[in-house]
């Protein structure tokens, strides 16, 4: 691969946020209607510093432009931006606890070329290296294809409240790290 895989810093931020909102956009058009996008990016959808903080963020890019991002978490917060109201910074036990695969996402133009299955297996060898013997992730409805082919287990989809009168739909998944 030409590109470079790095842990994402604070001072990436604001591209990273550029990165979710085109990739949300562009890459969630046949799944989710604008308006469902809109609200999803003003909380769901987004940067939880707290990964950049944890250096569990990652980015890959192409000479200086940010092309993918995706990461994991030791926390219990499963999936939403710094703008989420329900997100904690509680810490899991990996002895019992399934780390989270979070905030995946890639640039429209270099979709459908291996890099989320890159980020993918970054997550894994650390979320393993720290002792985590299970992942859950919750995934957009573009996004359930990757996870599956990393061998996720898809639950019953759940429908998540954007605004006061439109919700997206979503979808939990779980995967044991000693299944291959």
């Amino acid at each position: 691969m030409k590109y470079r895989i790095r842990i994402a810093t604070l001072s990436d931020i604001a591209q990273i946020e550029m990165l979710i909102a085109e990739s949300a956009r562009k890459l969630s058009s046949e799944d989710y209607s604008k308006e469902q996008i809109e609200g999803a990016l003003q909380a769901a959808l987004g940067v939880d510093s707290q990964l950049i903080k944890d250096q569990s963020y990652f980015v890959i890019e192409d000479d200086k432009l940010l092309i993918a991002c995706g990461g994991w978490s030791f926390r219990s917060t499963l999936f939403g931006s710094d703008r989420e109201p329900n997100r904690s910074p509680k810490e899991l036990n990996p002895d019992i606890d399934a780390a989270k695969i979070r905030a995946f996402f890639v640039k429209p133009s270099y979709a459908r070329q291996g890099l989320g299955s890159v980020l993918m297996q970054e997550c894994e060898k650390e979320a393993r290296a720290k002792g985590f013997q299970s992942l859950e992730l919750m995934a957009t409805l573009p996004g359930v294809k990757l996870y599956e082919r990393h061998g996720f287990v898809a639950e019953e989809a759940i429908e998540y409240p954007v605004t006061d009168t439109l919700s997206v739909t979503f979808v939990p998944m779980k995967r044991n790290l000693s299944a291959v």
